[in-house]
């Protein structure tokens, strides 16, 4: 059930509307996926006998994010953010490997270094992109469908529920693929399914934050968003 001030919408009726905070959340959505991408998704940590990647550490930001752009904006818009990441990974991943081909100064001591923070193999780049694309897909998806299935009630449900399916995804694809033959299989499964299980638990632990956030954008809005009559197909940015 909406919120006094806050009226249920389906997402065909809101069309093309500009709405006053969704550009701000789709920036903050790209910045911490490039972020993420950029200084943590190769690095392997090990704190207290658990072995992740040290993009965890906010990485699932980005799908709270997410989460919350589907829930306040609809799939159209969280859709429409999913390209605008995809784009500004592909972009990212150019723009690294010319910087990193760049000939070094003479005397600059630090492109060994420069190559190893910034030079991810041609894997690394392909599998963050494919995972991000279908992991994010899937996550609003799931959390547009139970938001229907369950009257827009239960969003920790709904929250949680998406997660589960969206990191899995995610983790399936991204980890075999980047790291397969490099890491032992061992490694591959364990990392996994323990970033798998730390990201679904970090979205638990954010629950009141994703309700404070998705509340406040909704009184900010005066809008609840339902995706009744939306085209779910992944291939396409437009708003409906």
């Amino acid at each position: 059930m909406s919120e006094p001030g806050v009226r249920k919408i389906d997402a065909y009726a809101l069309g093309a509307r500009p709405l006053r905070y969704f550009d701000f959340c789709m920036a903050g959505f790209v910045a911490i996926l490039l972020l993420s991408n950029l200084i943590g998704a190769a690095k392997l940590s090990t704190v207290g006998g658990f072995t992740f990647g040290a993009g965890i550490l906010f990485f699932p930001l980005g799908y709270v994010l997410g989460d919350v752009l589907t829930e306040v904006y609809g799939y159209a818009r969280a859709r429409r953010c999913v390209w605008a990441g995809f784009g500004a990974m592909l972009f990212m991943a150019l723009m690294s490997w010319v910087v990193v081909k760049l000939p070094p100064a003479e005397g600059w001591p630090d492109q060994k270094a420069y190559e190893a923070v910034f030079g991810s193999t041609w894997r690394i780049v392909f599998a963050s992109v494919a995972a991000f694309w279908a992991g994010e897909f899937a996550n609003s998806f799931v959390l547009a469908k139970m938001k229907l299935l369950t009257q827009g009630k239960h969003l920790w449900m709904r929250t949680i529920g998406s997660t589960v399916v969206g990191q899995g995804v995610d983790s399936l694809l991204f980890y075999p693929l980047a790291f397969y033959g490099d890491w032992t299989n061992a490694q591959v499964v364990t990392v996994m399914i323990t970033n798998w299980l730390m990201k679904v638990t970090w979205e638990a632990v954010l629950t009141p934050v994703t309700y404070m956030v998705v509340g406040g954008l909704k009184r900010a809005e005066g809008l609840d968003v339902f995706d009744e009559g939306t085209n779910f197909t992944p291939f396409r940015a437009s708003l409906s």
